[in-house]
């Protein structure tokens, strides 16, 4: 299973938060506020294209924020000592005073867990905030074993994650369901293996015409998940 917005609601609130910390650094030293933000709106689009670079930058987060800090304050003419390094710490601690489990987490894992469903959580990021938010919220009771991968070395899609969450919890993949927001890294990649890939689709959107993956399931809940089992 996966973690962010699988679990938690990690994306909600980042555009705002991206401002707050923006008008709160940023303002104090002339700086344009509306277009720092538009310059970092533009650099986070870009700066998570490239999945290699991806890969990298996402194993240390606070160090990834900084340097797209650092790109907006650059495109808006910008040269101001530690500047970019007091964006991104704001924005972090904003992060973490608007993220939450979705409101049915806590529920559903404890029905799961105790229909005797044996659950793996499968994340990629940063090792140190990962686990910061596992322990938050008290999930790794729910959870046989926890595979970060900032602490397993790669992380989704390398098969390698998900056959060591496999080998860790004793079961074959014909038997094992991946369930997650994202369709490559949590349907796609697992299906390749003979996983059934469950999408997380929230907003109810639908799976992108120009995309080819056919989840097995669909559900806007998690609380939907012990019905399919």
């Amino acid at each position: 299973m996966d973690l962010d917005d699988t679990l938690l609601d990690y994306s909600g609130g980042v555009d705002d938060c991206w401002e707050g910390a923006c008008a709160s650094i940023a303002a104090p030293a002339k700086v344009d506020v509306a277009a720092l933000v538009q310059a970092i709106a533009e650099t986070r689009r870009w700066f998570w294209t490239d999945p290699v670079q991806a890969a990298q930058e996402r194993k240390d987060m606070l160090r990834a924020w900084t340097r797209i800090a650092a790109h907006g304050l650059d495109r808006c003419g910008v040269r101001i000592d530690g500047l970019c390094d007091a964006i991104a710490a704001d924005y972090l601690a904003r992060r973490w005073t608007v993220m939450k489990l979705f409101p049915e987490t806590l529920e559903t894992l404890a029905l799961l867990r105790d229909r005797g469903v044996r659950m793996a959580l499968v994340t990629n990021g940063d090792a140190g905030q990962q686990r910061q938010k596992i322990e938050r919220y008290g999930l790794a009771a729910f959870f046989e074993t926890i595979v970060i991968e900032g602490e397993f070395g790669v992380g989704k899609p390398d098969e390698s994650v998900y056959r060591h969450a496999l080998s860790s919890l004793g079961v074959d993949a014909a038997v094992a369901w991946m369930v997650g927001d994202n369709l490559e890294w949590d349907v796609a990649a697992p299906q390749r293996l003979g996983l059934r890939g469950v999408w997380i689709d929230r907003p109810g959107t639908g799976v992108p015409q120009e995309v080819e993956v056919q989840p097995h399931h669909t559900i806007r809940s998690l609380s939907e998940l012990p019905g399919l089992l």
